[in-house]
């Protein structure tokens, strides 16, 4: 079992950043893929980007790529999502999710967190 809680959503102005942080339990996080996913109102949820197991690789959906940056800490258990100039677009809930283990691209994801709110203001 791996439970997920995200942490550091807010509001913040178009061109500001923000920094999300995924605590994950359970002992199998070193091993599991980990990606963010958003969802605004109204649409259907969507990837962010994804990191591996070791941190050593990296995927970013088009529209965040050169701005997000994805990281992880796995003597802490811990995924983040560096968000910078950040546009009203990007206005969603923020979900972070755990993959099958040794799974890479991870096409499921069978862990999620109960997401955090991230709203740009123009």
């Amino acid at each position: 079992q791996v439970q997920l809680v995200e942490s550091g959503g807010g509001l913040v102005q178009a061109g500001g950043s923000l920094r999300l942080s995924c605590a994950a339990s359970g002992r199998t996080f070193s091993t599991r893929a980990m990606g963010w996913f958003r969802q605004a109102p109204g649409k259907e949820r969507e990837f962010v980007c994804a990191i591996t197991w070791s941190g050593v690789l990296t995927s970013y959906a088009g529209s965040v790529k050169g701005r997000f940056t994805i990281s992880r800490d796995n003597a802490n258990n811990t995924v983040y999502l560096q968000m910078n100039s950040l546009k009203p677009e990007d206005t969603a809930v923020y979900y972070c999710a755990a993959g099958l283990p040794y799974s890479w691209p991870p096409h499921d994801y069978n862990y999620w967190g109960q997401g955090t709110q991230v709203t740009v203001s123009s």
